[in-house]
């Protein structure tokens, strides 16, 4: 946590003007607004600036949450050697030039970056500029594998945060990131679950007594959670377990009618009251994106971790420090079938003891007040910054 004093800094003559830059996905976007909202805390008058693309779903994430939302050109980094990296030195170009457009139009004072196709250029534009006009750049890395975009601004940062130890980042001169965990928008840290259990069961037309499993797989869901979960639906209705399963938009799960069942199986597209899910379980399955895992562990929820099969492993590590601190468990994408929810996963959310000890550890593990860390510290090297008449 930030250990510097509000009452030490320096005086400021305006407003701080603050630009996030975390478009793309919902990893990238949630982060930003988290800590947005934790800037617009202590300060109701700032002025915080959101960077975009059309593309991205901060197009109706960012509006929603009340903060406007600035469109620069996208950046994709291709990952392997096509004709789109003949042409990215262009597209660069062009991004940064609006990026600069943006910083001068919103006056901006510092820019805090959360990796993705929107950071890279607001990374090169705030740091291209002659001396005096440089804007100071806050980065954090989400997750325990960091990206390009936060590789590279790593090296342009004036301080360099992290959710774990180990993501590849770190500020010039140090040997790693300062750790912070992932910031949280409050309706999720600050969300009793015990006492919202009745309203959130309420909600979702969940029986007021018995287990609740929640099952999600992100924004588009995951079909081998989707198959998995429905095809226990049987022996989860024996075990007088009910789900809430969200599916994904293109998704949809085929759930045996049960005769005489007494519990609920709730299938929906997607939450919008995600907290409220969260306080009608008493365990999640899921994937383990950094923002997943975040969310998840802050209310104390325990959960069955399922990593994607493919990609650099970066979902597993995300997950380890919660599993490790015994808040959760982490199974292979290919372990995960019907045969496995309807044992290993019945026997686990009907053990009350088990699921209570869990809880705990996974609270435990963690970061509640990491929106608000980030916050102060942006603050700090904002407030740092030489005011343009002492330029003069």
């Amino acid at each position: 946590m930030s250990t510097v004093n509000a009452r030490t800094r320096p005086p400021v003559t305006r407003a701080l003007s603050v630009v996030v830059a975390g478009g793309g996905t919902a990893g990238h976007i949630e982060p930003a607004l988290a800590v947005a909202d934790a800037l617009r805390a202590l300060d109701p008058e700032m002025r915080i600036t959101a960077l975009g693309t059309e593309r991205g779903l901060e197009t109706t994430l960012v509006p929603a949450r009340g903060y406007p939302l600035a469109l620069i050109p996208p950046v994709p980094l291709p990952r392997k050697p096509t004709l789109d990296l003949l042409r990215l030195p262009g597209k660069l170009v062009r991004s940064v030039r609006r990026t600069k457009k943006v910083f001068s139009e919103t006056e901006a004072d510092v820019l805090v970056g959360f990796g993705g196709y929107v950071a890279l250029p607001a990374y090169i534009a705030a740091r291209c500029a002659r001396d005096s006009r440089r804007i100071p750049i806050v980065l954090h890395e989400a997750n325990a594998s960091a990206g390009i975009a936060n590789k590279v601004g790593a090296r342009l940062a004036t301080r360099v945060l992290a959710a774990v130890p180990g993501s590849g980042v770190s500020a010039r001169g140090a040997q790693d990131a300062e750790i912070v965990g992932i910031p949280v928008r409050p309706t999720i840290t600050g969300l009793n679950r015990a006492s919202r259990r009745g309203e959130a069961r309420a909600h979702f037309g969940l029986p007021a007594d018995g287990p609740v499993l929640l099952v999600f797989g992100g924004s588009q869901g995951a079909r081998s959670l989707n198959d998995a979960v429905s095809g226990a639906a049987a022996e989860l209705a024996a075990a007088g377990v009910s789900v809430l399963h969200a599916h994904g938009p293109k998704n949809t799960v085929d759930v045996e009618s049960i005769e005489g069942a007494t519990t609920a199986y709730i299938a929906v597209p997607y939450l919008t009251r995600m907290d409220l899910a969260y306080a009608a379980a008493d365990l999640a399955m899921c994937r383990s994106g950094a923002m997943t895992v975040a969310e998840v562990s802050a209310t104390g929820l325990p959960a069955v971790y399922v990593p994607l099969p493919h990609g650099n492993g970066e979902q597993e590590l995300n997950a380890r420090p919660v599993v490790d601190a015994g808040g959760g468990i982490l199974v292979q994408d290919a372990q995960i079938d019907a045969s496995y929810v309807g044992s290993v996963i019945v026997d686990l959310i009907t053990d009350t003891e088990r699921i209570a000890a869990m809880s705990i550890a996974a609270g435990s593990a963690g970061h509640r007040d990491a929106a608000a860390t980030v916050a102060e510290i942006v603050v700090d090297v904002a407030s740092a910054r030489p005011n343009e008449s002492s330029l003069s």
